[in-house]
């Protein structure tokens, strides 16, 4: 387990790069990641390369023990290259080429590029090939699965549609083209959502193709690069580093041929009053992409402020409990964004350890008790987190609630949030997995809001309640099929038999709020209420408004050995945490009642011992009775206890 930074020689005098390196070294820095936007430092000009300012920076980390991540530097190519080939930027709905000099501006799939990246990442993999200290590679930055509009895109797009389908019929078929008079006629009719119209004018099954689409090429182009490194570096792990970004990639294609993955992790310094605001949620849907342990490649240092104004600056125990949270929850390094603030450069005021003054101050020393923190805790390298609870998570739902807002304020990720906030309530890890993934060794799968069907899902949680298992399905499940069209039967549709309830009617009620009661208490749900007819399932709770007072608002349905809920609303905390308890207790799984508002637990288990994490995630302290013990934390401050399993 090791803590690190991130360092930016290039913006910085030569002067000052052995001094750095001496004050990493001092305060425990064990990692530093470098190289991810200096392309034009390394090749000033098409074919002249020059390593030899990098050459000296990774030999003073290895004079001082420091290993180093290389980063792949195409997230920001030079302005010679755009200059000279401007085919490769990436083209916007407008049809415009986008402007130059800002990062991430390039078409992945553009032929020349691919040529020039090629050409770069292999001269840069071979001169470092026998550097002796290099830890990881990371493939570009933050790659996003925006929508290129570009000659080549469309093409690209054709031919994938080609293989997909392989008739035009069958396409006009699979989109419902009859609508509107859009049925293809000729391939060359099939073109990117070029236009100045919403995108939600645009036929929903052709978007949500076009979105896999990219989706594709993204992590097509970064397996492109892992691929060109793996000739050089073949026992070398090679990740990316992602973020929750308003055009995200798939995750779980993303990482699919990566060793492990990497977020960038950047808490609020703004506790809000209500709402799901713990970046716990993040850490675990990492952790389960791969189902294995991550690394932050970015972590939150200072003052946030780029594009927006600043944040509040960071508090005190932020830095180092912020930090020990992403390793209670399975990263096994946490790199810190950035060493030293930039003094210009669009992200001059995304602040970093030390400050523009140059005089470390209370962040760094903050920065440096964690490192020694973690240099104690060499007793659980090899640990790992698990899970008797899954959140499934499926990103062609996520990109069709984009394209197709079901009611004002109803967002899909909120609803994994939701649940990973109602079992964390009481202690228990979480794993956020791909909804295709392998369902061993769970008793309990949170499935909400299965919107876009996917066959094998359909099949696994059958199965897995058929065994066993506890399911937990919600509203707007079953609602579509593959192709993003509406499934012509009652809802949830593919999942009637094993909720043994159907939906008659649903309201979309937006962001007000509807009581329901169960167990003789009442709850709040909000968003949208189905209107529920049992066919075999128990009435666990009901409306106690509107037309459909009285009706079913959560049943539960013996299906096979196992248990199939049904939640026709969007619960708020309480209600999900009521359900979240029930099935705990169903399962048989131990879980700790009575924990203060936002404090998490959380393990890490290895041969037999298991490491406990108590968190206090607010900006007040806790006093409280945990494990029979009574104990104080301080605001984000950790706690680690250990016991035999």
């Amino acid at each position: 387990m090791k803590v690190g930074v991130d360092y930016y020689p290039e913006h910085w005098d030569r002067s000052l790069w052995e001094q750095d390196a001496d004050l990493m070294k001092k305060s425990g820095v064990k990692l530093v990641r470098m190289a991810e936007f200096a392309w034009s430092k390394m090749e000033p000009r098409e074919g002249v390369y020059d390593f030899t300012w990098l050459d000296e920076v990774v030999a003073l980390f290895a004079e001082r023990g420091i290993e180093v991540i290389l980063c792949t530097p195409t997230s920001c190519p030079p302005l010679w290259l755009y200059e000279k080939y401007p085919e490769v930027l990436l083209t916007g709905r407008d049809g415009r080429k986008q402007e130059p000099a800002i990062r991430g501006h390039r078409c992945y799939n553009a032929p020349k590029y691919r040529e020039l990246v090629e050409t770069f990442v292999r001269k840069m993999a071979e001169h470092y090939q026998n550097a002796v200290n290099i830890a990881a590679w990371q493939i570009d930055n933050e790659v996003e699965a925006g929508f290129c509009c570009c000659d080549v895109c469309a093409e690209g797009f054709w031919e994938w549609v080609r293989n997909k389908y392989g008739t035009l019929e069958a396409v006009n078929q699979a989109y419902h083209n009859e609508v509107w008079s859009g049925s293809y006629s000729a391939w060359s009719q099939i073109h990117p959502p070029l236009g100045s119209f919403p995108i939600t004018q645009y036929n929903p099954a052709y978007l949500l193709d076009y979105q896999r689409f990219m989706s594709e090429s993204t992590a097509g182009y970064v397996e492109f690069q892992a691929e060109l490194l793996r000739e050089y570096f073949p026992d070398t792990p090679i990740t990316t580093n992602t973020w929750f970004c308003e055009s995200m990639p798939d995750f779980y294609k993303l990482f699919d041929k990566l060793d492990f993955c990497s977020y960038d992790n950047y808490p609020t310094t703004r506790l809000p009053e209500e709402g799901y605001y713990s970046h716990a949620f993040h850490l675990d849907f990492i952790r389960g992409v791969k189902q294995r342990n991550f690394w932050i490649m970015e972590q939150l240092s200072g003052t946030p402020g780029c594009w927006m104004p600043m944040a509040p600056t960071v508090r005190p125990g932020m830095i180092k409990g912020y930090g020990l949270q992403a390793f209670a929850h399975g990263a096994d390094a946490v790199i810190h964004f950035r060493f030293r603030s930039a003094t210009g450069g669009a992200e001059m005021f995304w602040h970093g350890l030390i400050d523009h003054s140059n005089v470390p101050g209370r962040r760094y020393a903050e920065f440096e008790e964690l490192c020694r923190t973690v240099d104690t805790w060499k007793d659980m390298e090899g640990t790992v987190v698990r899970s008797r609870v899954a959140l499934l998570c499926g990103f062609e739902s996520e990109y069709a609630f984009r394209l197709q807002l079901q009611t004002a304020g109803f967002y899909y990720m909120e609803q994994l949030q939701a649940y990973h906030d109602a079992f964390s309530h009481y202690g228990v890890n979480v794993d956020i997995i791909s909804q295709e993934a392998d369902l061993e060794g769970y008793d309990i799968v949170v499935a909400p809001a299965m919107y876009v069907r996917s066959q094998k899902a359909v099949r696994q949680l059958h199965d897995f309640a058929s065994r066993g298992g506890i399911v937990l399905l919600t509203t707007r499940s079953g609602v579509k099929d593959e192709h993003n069209n509406c499934i012509m039967r009652p809802l949830p549709t593919d999942y009637a038999d094993m909720t043994g309830c159907v939906v008659e009617e649903y309201d979309a009620t937006g962001t007000d709020k509807i009581m329901i009661t169960m167990d003789g208490e009442d709850y709040m749900g909000t968003h949208w209420c189905d209107v529920i007819r049992t066919e075999g399932a128990e009435i666990l709770a009901v409306y106690k408004e509107n037309f459909y007072a009285g009706r079913p608002a959560v049943t539960q349905n013996a299906y096979g050995k196992g248990i199939v809920y049904y939640v026709g609303t969007v619960g708020l905390p309480a209600l999900c945490r009521r359900l979240a308890e029930r099935t705990l207790q169903q399962a048989g799984i131990s879980y700790i009642m009575d924990l203060p508002e936002r404090v998490e637990v959380t393990t890490r288990d290895k041969e037999g011992r298991q490491f406990i994490f108590v968190f206090n995630n607010d900006g007040t302290a806790k006093n409280f009775l945990f494990e029979g013990e009574q104990i104080e934390l301080d605001p984000f401050e950790m706690k680690r206890f250990e016991k035999a399993l």
